[in-house]
């Protein structure tokens, strides 16, 4: 189940933070309650995925993206993630959760998210693709910019997003099914 309570409350508290720039971080504590966990006691690595959408989303409300897209009544979809997993994350572990833009294209915005144990050690990390979804299909980061006044130019996108990018192209689609 969708951990909208959740949601909520980190809505509510990021309600008032400063606002970010369009490649800022935005910082959140979660912990890892019970309901996250699978069977061998730790965070399911297919709730680690909705646990991002608590940092994505009050990222987009501090840069202001949430308000552009409910002015324009578009909407945002992930259109791809690469996730590493590289430690545990058990039962009741707090966590910190880093969260921010770090490239877009013609097309998409990539989100880097990453979750960090109490030890300092990287839990997991995200890649996302991002598309702004309008009445006709994708909105460019473009026009999406300007919707928001902003003129900040496209970071340089880090190698291993370039190779992300590149490696993905080359995937099939749709996948066969033999």
């Amino acid at each position: 189940m969708y951990p909208i309570t959740r949601m909520i409350k980190e809505l509510v508290k990021y309600r008032n933070a400063a606002p970010l720039p369009l490649t800022g971080t935005h910082v959140s504590e979660h912990r890892c309650w019970p309901s996250d966990i699978d069977l061998w006691m730790e965070l399911n690595n297919g709730r680690t995925l909705t646990l991002f959408d608590l940092g994505r989303i009050p990222l987009a409300r501090r840069n202001g993206l949430i308000n552009t897209l409910r002015e324009n009544r578009w909407g945002m979809t992930m259109a791809g993630a690469s996730v590493q997993y590289r430690r545990r994350i058990r039962t009741f572990e707090k966590i910190t959760m880093y969260s921010r833009a770090v490239y877009w294209d013609d097309r998409f915005v990539y989100l880097e998210q990453s979750m960090w144990k109490q030890d300092g050690d990287c839990a997991n990390q995200a890649l996302y693709r991002a598309a702004i979804t309008g009445r006709d299909g994708i909105v460019s980061p473009q026009t999406v910019m300007a919707a928001m006044s902003q003129n900040e130019p496209r970071p340089d996108a880090p190698e291993w997003v370039k190779n992300w990018i590149d490696a993905d192209a080359t995937r099939p689609w749709p996948p066969q099914k033999d």
